[in-house]
């Protein structure tokens, strides 16, 4: 059967092929073998003679079909992380701020806010989705529990999170939001993602005579662990920032804190360094080849070359893991939208920031009911550019 124009399948159940990329890459069933499995009927007719009289015979052979492979819930575990979100993840942002370190109160003049409260305002408000001023009714129920010691204006919300010095404050925030999961987590998976912003850029095609708009949008670099999609470094760039070059990066700030092991990425992040960098962390790359690849290298690169060209299946069982930062990605847009609503650059930064916070915090409240952790933060977080005394 041919899918016109691209793709040739042989539905052989012993032996099946598709001229697909995916197929080729895998040497895996693709989703054209699987669609040929599911509809089609062969039916063959052969034609044979006896005592002069011809008889027909007709073989109908069915595929079998392959039912798509489903993973378990645990339903009891989920409902309860459902149920009591909202309230254990104030509990849990409280004890996170609570790490942050206040710089010492000015002399003169009208008292700042607390940076605590102004922390747990922020991520609190990003976290509902919901707009400022309709937020004000949960951050005075904050209050009243007292997770704040002040329910600011709704204003004050959007003017800290044009603060620049606060980005720091919160990669700090997300690192130590990771660190529960330490025990859990060593293998781990790189990607980027955008965010749209509300801003636009306008210019005047030469070509076709005509003004042009395109929306601007944010790119999200995050390494993630694939057994709880805890989020263990993340860097916010511009659209045109390349995938490469970050991943040194965001291997070194999440080998601070835990052991890798192995480390996957798409064929984006294919290339010498990166491959060097992840080993001198202690893990193994697992980076998919780009067509014109090969070991002549030599160095860590030309050895996982030569790994996936004689044990591709081994390889691809543990590339594949890097999936699950797709899963990040999904889980935080789908929960906490994937537009940014701030206007201002550092505000688009920090809100960008906020949610993968966010996201961390859901999943330490989903583990705290499904592997039965109690999660909890040790460190001092400080804001920069202000004078701690």
């Amino acid at each position: 059967m041919r899918f016109l124009p691209f793709y040739t399948v042989n539905p052989d159940p012993a032996k099946p092929h598709c001229t697909c990329p995916d197929f080729e890459k895998r040497e895996a069933k693709c989703k054209h073998i699987y669609a040929v499995e599911i509809v089609v009927e062969r039916e063959s007719s052969t034609t044979t003679t006896t005592d002069g009289e011809t008889t027909t015979t007709t073989t109908t052979e069915t595929l079998k079909v392959t039912k798509r492979v489903t993973y378990g819930q645990n339903w009891t575990a989920y409902n309860q992380a459902q149920t009591n979100e909202k309230a254990i993840f104030q509990k849990l942002l409280h004890d996170l701020c609570a790490n942050i370190v206040e710089p010492p109160q000015p002399q003169n003049g009208r008292p700042p806010l607390s940076y605590r409260d102004m922390m747990f305002s922020i991520v609190f408000k990003i976290y509902s989705t919901v707009s400022g001023r309709r937020f004000m009714t949960d951050l005075s129920d904050a209050k009243e529990k007292g997770y704040i010691t002040k329910a600011c204006h709704f204003n004050s919300v959007f003017n800290y999170l044009e603060m620049s010095n606060l980005t720091s404050v919160l990669q700090d925030m997300i690192k130590l939001s990771s660190l529960p999961m330490k025990a859990i987590e060593t293998d781990f998976a790189v990607d980027s993602s955008g965010f749209s912003t509300c801003n636009y850029v306008r210019w005047f095609d030469e070509k076709y005579g005509k003004e042009k708009t395109t929306n601007v949008w944010l790119k999200a670099h995050l390494m993630t662990g694939v057994k709880t999609h805890i989020v263990t470094s993340v860097e916010i760039t511009g659209k045109d920032v390349n995938d490469s070059p970050m991943l040194p990066g965001l291997v070194k700030t999440t080998a601070e804190n835990f052991t890798l092991s192995e480390v996957s990425a798409d064929k984006g992040y294919s290339g010498v360094d990166n491959h060097e960098a992840i080993a001198k962390a202690g893990a193994t790359p697992f980076i998919a080849f780009r067509g014109n690849a090969n070991g002549s290298s030599g160095g860590v690169f030309g050895k996982m070359f030569h790994f996936y060209s004689l044990k591709r299946d081994e390889f691809l069982k543990s590339y594949h893991k890097r999936s699950n930062v797709e899963t990040v990605f999904s889980m935080i847009k789908a929960k906490f939208s994937t537009r940014l609503r701030s206007i201002g650059d550092t505000a688009q930064v920090n809100e960008a920031l906020c949610k993968v916070l966010c996201h961390n915090i859901c999943v330490l409240i989903q583990s705290m009911f499904e592997l039965e952790i109690v999660p909890t933060f040790c460190g001092e977080i400080a804001v920069a550019g202000v004078s701690q005394g």
